[in-house]
């Protein structure tokens, strides 16, 4: 079977450089790098997405820092051990880089600076809470196929109706989610009593669709507020 893994995961940001490149990792001879790039909300606050790209993209790239650029690719995930312990890491994976030019690009104009279109399974069942404010919220964890028979877990927010849209949806649910990627930082507390500040990933939703493969293609959507 043959799956267009563009249509499962895409994604594209329009950003800052704010870091040097530094070695990730090889495969087959391969090198990727790792750098971060800088991508403005409507609020005025910024994310800081971590980007992993090949050698053979950037052989004759200029990843300056404070260079603008628009990276189109994959959100992923990969386990990593520390500690005997396995931690879900969330890297952007550059399929393209360009650099943005609004004076000459028109089509750049017209792009989003941070959206992400993904077409998964429910893979945990949804954690509803709210917070001392109100404010309604759903925890999801989506699988998404990728291709060589691996898959992609990636973090997910919902919020407000559509936090209570997914509280009763079941594991094994398709769905499809627009929305941003965002990043965040919080406190890890061990026993030993230390605090460790850490950056989390996740993908914020503002649409959703459930895909309802029963009825010849149709779908169950609740968009957001």
């Amino acid at each position: 079977m043959i799956t267009n893994y563009t249509e499962n995961n895409y994604l594209v940001l329009i950003g800052n450089i704010v870091s040097d490149k530094t070695f990730s990792h090889e495969i087959y001879g391969e090198s990727f790098y790792l750098f971060n790039l800088e991508v403005p909300r409507l609020s005025g606050n910024e994310d800081i997405i971590p980007i992993t790209i090949s050698e053979r993209l950037i052989a004759n790239f200029d990843l300056s820092i404070g260079r603008k650029v628009v990276v189109e690719g994959q959100f992923r995930s990969y386990n990593s051990y520390e500690n005997e312990r396995n931690r879900l890491v969330l890297t952007v994976f550059a399929k393209d880089i360009m650099e943005y030019r609004e004076d000459e690009q028109e089509d750049q104009k017209e792009k989003v600076s941070n959206e992400v279109v993904l077409n998964g399974y429910i893979c945990k069942k949804p954690i509803y809470r709210q917070t001392p404010f109100g404010r309604e919220i759903s925890d999801i964890l989506l699988a998404v196929n990728r291709a060589y028979n691996k898959s992609d877990y990636i973090p997910c927010i919902a919020w407000g109706r559509n936090a209570r849209f997914c509280e009763n949806m079941e594991v094994g649910t398709e769905v499809k989610v627009v929305g941003r990627v965002q990043s965040r930082t919080y406190e890890k507390k061990f026993e030993d009593g230390r605090v460790e500040q850490r950056v989390a990933y996740e993908v914020s939703i503002g649409s959703l669709e459930v895909i309802d493969k029963k009825d010849e293609g149709s779908s169950e959507k609740e968009e957001a507020i």
